[in-house]
C-alpha cells in the first residue's frame, strides 16, 4: 500500500462517499497512527511510512456556532403546558437540558437517583469515558423537576433511584432522537411566533452551546466552563470565545482603556473630524 492508493482512498471519501472533512481527517489519523507503529517495529519500511505520514489532513471549515439567545430560551420554555403530565414532562426536559449544559445522552441516562433535590441541588452527569461530574442546578429548574417528579411517583416508586428520569409509556429511557423530537417540536413553535430568534439548524446540542455561551458573556472563567462541560481539554471549551463577537467585544473595550492614550477630542472637534474624513471618501 503506497501513498498514492492512500491518497486515493482519502479522495474516493470524498467524492464517492461524500464524507465531512472531519472524517475523512479521522480515517487519515487512524492510517497515520499505523504506520508510526509500523515505521516502529519496521525500520526497513521507514521511507513508505515516511512518505504515507507526510500526507497532510485538510483544514476543517470553521462553521458558526448555533446557540439561543436569551430572549429565544424564554420563549421556548414558555409553550410546555405546564397543565398535563405531558407537558410538564417535557418542560422538564428542555430546562435541565438548557440548565445543566448537558450532552444529550447524558441526559438520556439520567436516573432519580442522579437528582440531588436537597439544596444545593446537583445533577449527577455521566459523560464520555463513564466519567461522572457534579453539577449544580437553579432552583427554578428544581422546582419544575420536582413536579414532574411528583407526577412520576406512583409509575417508579418500586425502583426510584435506578428508574430512568425521563422515560416513554413502556416505562424505558427516552432515547437521543426522542429528546430531540421534543426539542424541534417547540422550536417549530417558536418559531412561528419570532422567526428571527431562532437558527435554521437546532438539535438538543444547542442547548449545551447556549449554556456555554451564557456562562462566557456573564464573565465565568474558561476553566471553570470547561469543568462544568466535562471537556477533557480547555482547548475545546475556547471555541466558544472564539466563537461569540460579544465577548471578544467586551474584552477588547476592557483593554483599551488601559491602552489607549485618553481622548483630548471635544465632541465638536469630534464632528468636525468626521465630516472632513467624509469628504475623502
Amino acid at each position: 500500500m503506497n501513498c498514492k492508493y492512500i491518497e486515493g482512498f482519502l479522495v474516493w471519501l470524498e467524492c464517492e462517499k461524500h464524507y465531512s472533512i472531519a472524517s475523512i481527517n479521522q480515517r487519515l489519523a487512524a492510517v497515520h497512527a499505523f504506520y508510526k507503529y509500523v515505521q516502529k517495529e519496521n525500520p526497513e519500511y521507514i521511507e513508505l511510512c515516511t512518505s504515507v505520514l507526510g500526507i497532510k489532513s485538510k483544514k476543517v471549515p470553521i462553521v458558526p456556532m448555533n446557540y439561543f439567545s436569551a430572549d429565544a430560551l424564554k420563549l421556548l420554555l414558555s409553550l410546555p403546558d405546564s397543565s398535563n403530565a405531558e407537558g410538564r414532562r417535557e418542560l422538564a426536559i428542555l430546562t435541565l437540558l438548557y440548565d445543566s449544559g448537558a450532552r444529550v445522552q447524558e441526559i438520556a441516562d439520567l436516573t432519580f437517583g442522579d437528582i440531588r433535590i436537597i439544596k444545593p441541588a446537583t445533577v449527577r452527569l455521566t459523560g464520555k469515558g463513564n466519567k461522572s461530574r457534579i453539577i449544580p442546578i437553579m432552583p427554578q429548574t428544581l422546582a419544575i423537576i420536582n413536579v414532574y417528579m411528583d407526577d412520576c411517583k406512583r409509575k417508579t416508586a418500586a425502583v426510584r433511584n435506578t428508574h430512568p428520569l425521563f422515560f416513554n409509556k413502556k416505562g424505558e429511557k427516552l432515547t437521543r432522537a426522542g429528546i430531540a423530537y421534543i426539542l424541534a417540536k417547540y422550536v417549530n413553535r417558536a418559531r412561528n411566533i419570532r422567526q428571527d430568534l431562532f437558527p435554521d439548524k437546532v438539535s438538543p446540542h444547542t442547548m449545551r452551546h447556549s449554556k456555554s455561551m451564557h456562562l462566557l458573556e456573564g464573565g465565568v472563567n474558561l476553566i471553570y466552563i470547561r469543568d462544568f462541560l466535562g471537556h477533557s481539554s480547555v482547548v475545546t471549551t475556547e471555541r466558544y470565545a472564539r466563537s461569540n463577537p460579544e465577548v471578544k467585544r467586551k474584552a477588547i473595550e476592557t483593554a483599551s482603556p488601559n491602552v489607549l492614550p485618553p481622548e483630548n477630542y471635544s465632541d465638536s472637534q469630534k464632528e468636525e473630524l468626521i465630516e472632513w474624513l467624509k469628504s475623502f471618501i
